[in-house]
This record gives structure tokens, sequence and C-alpha cells, in this order.
């Protein structure tokens, strides 16, 4: 199995400046004082798509030979890979054809479309992406870019917590949601090699616990009906993210709904910025005092801003 290390990462970056925004670290004097340490904010809602998922995708994209990239590229997915990869792919000026459940939300439909990609729709369940994910690739010839479990996608994901440290130099901990384990493992990488003692610690929701119970048993646990409002961390551990994970990855902890809810809107209320729930998961562990950051300075991922404004949780 092809594991990316943190050349990949810097190799990586050089692509990614390119086409990406440099998102801004921001921090809050108020949320400082509620929880006793320095956080600093490595704001990816305010990347292109509204999402890290931008960084890995644009990497994958742009890594492809000129060969396999006039075939285009393909994937599965309801939400931000789609748009990731739609934009990624139409900046390089190839096709994406990006296969999503007949349920995903109106606006992620209109976003992919809106990025020009060619949808194909099948039924809501995990058979039906992966067989008409793999009818399109037999037509098209499209490479597969998975949303996590890729080479490159680790590698360009990687880049966030590698511009996070250059432009806030040290940590003693650094902070990622965990669904797939893409931004997870990525941000393992860059860390380890720029921050040997910093500690890496995920989050997850209790109730989509799978990467917790995988990590703490060294074993992998798929992701069964799993209920959250981080509807970015539902899905199960990649092979190549999990490995990675085991390898460096300190902790993970978990955190309830109601704990979700409230650090979303204290990031709204304090910081007047939109985070979708899944990136709140982190300051949840903080607020839930699953994670001692008492006089520490502390780093953290917002994964994202993408969420349905008609369907708020507050």
């Amino acid at each position: 199995m092809n594991i990316p290390t943190f050349t990949d990462v810097e190799k990586a970056h050089e692509i990614v400046q390119k086409y990406a925004h440099r998102t801004p670290v921001l921090s809050s004097v108020s949320i400082n004082q509620i929880v006793g340490a320095e956080l600093f904010f490595k704001c990816e809602n305010l990347q292109k798509v509204g999402a890290f998922k931008f960084r890995g995708a644009c990497n994958a994209v742009f890594s492809l030979s000129e060969e396999d990239a006039q075939k285009g590229v393909a994937t599965h997915s309801s939400g931000n890979h789609a748009a990731a990869l739609a934009l990624a792919a139409r900046m390089r000026g190839i096709a994406a054809h990006i296969v999503m459940p007949e349920n995903s939300p109106e606006i992620k439909k209109k976003a992919v479309a809106g990025y020009g990609a060619k949808i194909t729709f099948c039924k809501p369940t995990l058979q039906a992406r992966e067989s008409t994910l793999a009818q399109v690739i037999e037509e098209t010839g499209a490479t597969e870019i998975h949303p996590y479990n890729n080479f490159h996608v680790i590698a360009g994901q990687g880049t966030a917590a590698k511009e996070l440290i250059e432009d806030k130099d040290e940590f003693d901990i650094i902070m990622a949601p965990v669904g797939g384990g893409g931004l997870l493992s990525g941000t393992a990488i860059s860390t380890k090699q720029l921050l040997p003692n910093c500690k890496i610690i995920a989050t997850e929701p209790a109730g989509a616990d799978d990467a917790y119970r995988s990590f703490h048993s060294k074993k992998w646990v798929p992701s069964e009906n799993p209920k959250t409002i981080a509807d970015g961390l539902l899905t199960s551990l990649g092979e190549r993210n999990f490995a990675i994970i085991l390898d460096k990855v300190d902790d993970i902890v978990t955190v309830s709904e109601d704990s979700i809810v409230e650090a979303m809107r204290m990031i709204w209320e304090r910081m007047k910025i939109i985070i979708e729930p899944s990136s709140a998961v982190p300051l949840a562990a903080i607020l839930e005092k699953k994670v001692d950051v008492q006089g520490k300075k502390v780093g953290i991922i917002l994964s994202g801003g993408n969420l349905d404004l008609g369907k708020l949780p507050f």
C-alpha cells in the first residue's frame, strides 16, 4: 500500500498553492478566555468550494498524466468532494463524472452542476453508488479519484496543516475532525514532520464513532447507521488513512451532539464566520474537556462551511 510522506505533501503544495486559497488563521480573545488556551483556527471554510476538500482534489487532478487527464476523472460523492473535483477538473479543462445519490441536498446538486460536472444519479446506497461509478468508468475510461483513500488526495489535504504551522510556528496540539480520514491523515503527516513533539488529536461525534473504536481497538471498524448532525463525518475510515492514523495520531475523542451545536454557535457568534457542524467538533471536544488545553497553544482545522441555511440546528 502506497503511503504519502511529507515530501509528497511538499510536492502537492507546489501544485495546490497555484489554485487554492491560502486560507487565513483566525483567533478569538473571548474563546481563548473561555477555554484557558490560545486557539488558532485554520479557516478552510473560506477555501474554494467552501471546504479543505479542494486541496486534495486539486492535487489529484493536476498530478494526472496528460493521457489520463484527457479521459477525465470520476467519483461518487454527495458533498464537498464532488464539488471540489468538479472545480479542479474544470480548471484543468477536463471532464468530471460525478455519481450522486438522488437524495443529495439540492444545494449540493446545484453546486456540482454549476462547476460543469456530468452528474449521474443513483439510489442512495453504497452498493448503488459503487456499481454506478464502475459503469461510468467503464464507459468513459475516467480515473477514479476517491474522496479520502487516495495517495494524492491525502498529500493535498496535508497542505492545510503545513500552512498553519508555517504561519503560526510552534503548537502543543493540532486538532482536526475525522470522517474518512483524508484531512486527519494529511494533517498528521505534515505535523509530525514539522513539529515532532506536537500532539495530534482527532475528534468525532459520539453518534458516528467508528474511527474512535477503530483507533482504540487497532482494528478497522466500519461506520454503521451513524447518527449525527455533522454530515461530513459519516463515512468509514479509508484503508490508507487508517494506517497513517494508527502510526501518527496521538488520540481520538468523541463529543455529544449538544456540544457540537454549542461549539458551532460559539464560532458563529464570537468569530463571525460560518462553519458547518463537522468543523465544530474539535472545539466541542475542548468545551467538553475531553482534551486538556489549559495554557497550551492549539491549532484547529475548520474543515468547511457548507450547510443548508434552511436547516440550522439553532
